[in-house]
């Protein structure tokens, strides 16, 4: 296949969505079946992006393929372009995110059926999926942004979708404006490299940073500029403090969820990061890593105590996605991909597992009413338990062979540097992760049934809704990705896929121990080669790796089982009475349940501030710019009061006066011009006696 057949089918797997999103929208209150219009379109996608992987694997692996066109010119020097950037993380994403919007559709068809909109609801899949694949292919950040904000609305409409519901209606806007708060970071950051380098393609920009220019010629401002466009991603990622919106985002449809928060959404923070980390600095990628470390492990905490089925998984979503963004701020970008591969098929399975257990249990979320499920979602159940042992790092699966790769370089990190905070936070959230995965489970699945008139109705889901579930937990197994268990290493994902030319960050700013200052390379460097005669960090770091991969493999696979061990102690045996144990910690119990309090400080600080702030606008409005309006209206209509008795006493006075007169003359004229000759002699004689008279 030549280059441009693939920048073809890369076009179609683009705009098919689009216009099945037109189609749909358009046609969905006259075609009734037209959301199978949408499903076919989608599925045409994943065999394009199938198309597409395959050919890159056999004939251009090593290659990155471009293509540009001009959208619009300012000068002469300065034109705007739109382009495709082809290489394997873009083929890798592709995919992933085809088969799990795929899959969500086929989900969709019976879990939605009967739902008011259901054309709409597919309308917007497809919207979604259309935004998606912008971000994935673009070459240049101007174009990321368009289909940045494009994927904010359509989540938008997705979460909001059961919108007469004020929780779902809060929600869809909760989500749009806490990324409206990201973005605005991203945006300013965007502005920046524009400014400085008067183009938006990454190639260009990394280039240009190789070369030594930075923005405002200042070493500051290269840091501050990755920092900011990092904004876009803890808003989209929902790492702290802007995770707020993803909980609330449950109030969606359970498909959009997995979608949302599976491969997609969520995921294009991760992928902007990696993106532009060729222009990280050490102190950009020490200020990531501490944003990653703490949006592990604060809403692994929270998840502890959840008992709606998908809060919990989606404060674990949160927690994974703090794993990849900390393994990016420590330098290990492709364990990051990795897992964020990895995750987006466990964890969609995870999703999509809970809404056959929703559906089962007649929308039922609270995992307190469940029970004994295990026998009546025998599927559900075997694939649940298989998406939680990978999300657990248990060997044999795809999430052990992720996981370890980040914990071991949060390993290899803490050695070179002695930040060790970055490994025990990594390994504490394991365990937290596998513990409250199995929680989940045994309460939801094993035991005796709750609620038993929903338990006896409850059914296995049909074949549309089963079926992405064993293609989900399949793609779990470590087998896909690599033939030893333990090392992904060895296997063709890291290898061939991900151990590209295009991943090493050209010219990226990289640590220098032997002087303890961030150098700035002028020349592109392998991982392999030395700068300056010296040992470089890369080489250290790949041998701290190699150094730390059976410690963090073993120390993982300790603490992965000491959690399982313990919900089954706590949930399972019932060795202990975890009531009572909340009850013994119940200021610690409450703070993990109320989900820290951030929802009230926002709102106490935030959300209150910006009220008070906006009552103060108002008070200022109201009283001084409506009192100067009001006051200078009540001076003009006094002046106008005065001014309007004057012209009427005054000047009409006098005017009416002057006609009176006028008029009284005209009277007493009118008397003697009586139109008689003989009154005019009489008159004319009378004159002249009066003037002999007196003269």
């Amino acid at each position: 296949m030549t280059e441009n057949s693939i920048i073809n089918i890369s076009l179609a797997i683009l705009f098919l969505p689009l216009l099945g999103f037109a189609v749909t929208l358009l046609l969905g209150k006259k075609v009734k079946s037209i959301y199978l219009f949408e499903v076919f379109l989608i599925s045409l996608v994943l065999i394009g992006s199938i198309v597409l992987a395959f050919n890159k694997l056999s004939y251009f692996i090593d290659d990155k393929i471009v293509s540009e066109l001009e959208w619009f010119r300012l000068s002469d020097s300065l034109v705007i372009k739109l382009g495709f950037l082809l290489d394997n993380i873009t083929v890798l994403m592709l995919f992933v995110v085809a088969l799990i919007s795929a899959l969500v559709h086929y989900f969709s068809i019976a879990y939605m059926k009967g739902d008011a909109r259901y054309n709409r609801y597919f309308a917007y899949l497809g919207i979604f999926t259309f935004s998606m694949n912008g971000i994935v292919l673009t070459n240049n950040i101007l174009m990321m942004y368009i289909f940045w904000e494009l994927v904010g609305l359509s989540s938008y409409l997705l979460i909001g979708f059961w919108f007469e519901k004020k929780s779902a209606a809060d929600a869809g806007k909760k989500a749009f404006l806490v990324n409206r708060i990201g973005d605005i970071g991203m945006f300013a950051g965007i502005l920046i490299l524009f400014l400085t380098y008067n183009t938006f393609s990454f190639d260009t920009i990394f280039q240009a940073i190789g070369a030594g220019k930075l923005p405002f010629n200042s070493d500051l401002w290269l840091p501050v500029t990755g920092i900011l466009l990092f904004m876009g991603a803890t808003g989209k990622s929902a790492q702290l403090p802007l995770h707020v919106w993803l909980p609330d985002a449950m109030e969606g449809p359970t498909p959009v969820s997995a979608l949302i928060h599976a491969a997609t959404m969520v995921a294009a923070g991760v992928y902007l990061t990696i993106r532009i980390f060729g222009l990280l600095t050490a102190d950009a990628m020490m200020f990531i890593a501490v944003i990653g470390m703490l949006s592990a492990f604060i809403p692994a905490t929270i998840a502890l105590t959840q008992n709606d089925i998908k809060k919990v998984l989606a404060y674990s979503t949160v927690s994974q996605l703090g794993y990849m963004v900390m393994a990016l701020g420590v330098g290990a970008y492709k364990f990051a991909f990795f897992h964020l591969v990895t995750h987006a098929f466990f964890k969609a399975c995870l999703f999509l597992g809970s809404g056959s257990v929703i559906h089962a249990m007649h929308h039922e979320q609270d995992i307190r009413n469940m029970g004994g499920l295990k026998k009546k979602l025998p599927l559900t159940y075997t694939t649940f338990l298989i998406s939680s042992l990978a999300i657990s790092g248990i060997p044999l699966t795809s999430g052990f062979l992720s996981k370890d790769g980040i914990l071991a370089s949060t390993f290899a990190f803490g050695s070179l540097t002695g930040y060790w905070i970055f490994a025990v936070v990594g390994f504490l959230v394991a365990l937290m992760t596998a513990f409250y995965m199995f929680r989940l489970i045994i309460i939801t699945f094993h035991g005796e049934p709750r609620d038993h008139h929903k338990f006896e109705h409850a059914h296995e889901s049909p074949f549309v809704m089963a079926m992405p579930l064993a293609v989900l937990a399949t793609l779990s197994i470590f087998i896909f990705y690599t033939p030893n268990p333990f090392s992904a290493d060895q296997g063709w994902f890291l290898t061939k896929w991900i151990n590209t030319p295009e991943l090493h960050a050209p010219n990226a700013t990289r640590f220098d121990f032997m002087q303890s200052e961030v150098v700035l390379e002028t020349e592109p460097v392998a991982e392999h080669e030395s700068t300056h005669g010296e040992i470089t960090y890369s080489e250290k770091y790949t041998e701290a790796m190699h150094s730390a991969h059976y410690p963090a493999m073993f120390l993982s696979l300790f603490v992965a089982v000491l959690g399982i061990l313990t919900a089954f102690v706590f949930y399972q045996w019932k060795k202990v009475d975890v009531d009572k144990l909340a009850n013994s910690i119940k200021p610690m119990y409450n703070f993990s349940l109320n989900k820290w309090y951030f929802d009230e400080l926002y709102h106490k600080t935030f959300v209150a501030g910006l009220l008070g702030i906006s009552k103060i606008i108002y008070w200022f409005d109201a009283t001084i710019v409506d009192g100067i309006v009001n006051g200078s209206a009540e001076v003009t209509r006094r002046i106008a009061f005065f001014t309007g008795g004057f012209d009427k006493y005054v000047v009409d006075g006098l005017v009416n006066l002057m006609a009176y007169i006028s008029g009284f003359i005209g009277l007493i004229f009118r008397r003697v011009q009586t139109g008689k000759v003989q009154t005019y002699i009489v008159l004319v004689i009378f004159s002249l006696i009066i003037l002999l008279f007196l003269f």
